[in-house]
């Protein structure tokens, strides 16, 4: 059983980092930005499972050992997904820009309404 590269470790644990940085930022092209990111490092920590990535699935090599197909099966459908969401976001980040020709989401204000009645009021 051989393990995994630990520079593929790091890279999957920046994209992972990066993904979820990118993801929690107010602007909508960061979000999209790091629901990119995540995608990937999904794909490449599902593809770091196989011991035998590099051999064809389901043909055994010279010494019989055969991948498993099923990380590049979800894999795909993992690219699928991410592409997806992408677009759906894009086509949501334009609608936004349309609108005020900035990105960024605003404040809601049933938001505000809900944290200025669980502040504490000042009794002086």
């Amino acid at each position: 059983m051989s393990t995994p590269s630990f520079i593929l470790v790091i890279a999957v644990a920046v994209l992972y980092s990066g993904g979820f940085y990118l993801l929690l930022q107010r602007s909508l092209m960061r979000v999209v930005f790091g629901i990119l990111m995540l995608g990937h490092a999904a794909n490449m920590s599902l593809l770091l499972t196989d011991e035998a990535i590099t051999l064809p699935p389901l043909l055994g090599g010279a010494s019989g050992e055969m991948s498993d197909p099923l990380p590049h099966a979800m894999a795909l459908t993992a690219i699928v997904i991410t592409f997806g969401v992408t677009t759906f976001l894009l086509a949501l980040a334009y609608r936004v820009w349309l609108g005020d020709e900035n990105d960024e989401v605003p404040d809601d204000l049933e938001d505000r309404r809900i944290r200025r009645l669980t502040e504490p009021e000042d009794s002086s």
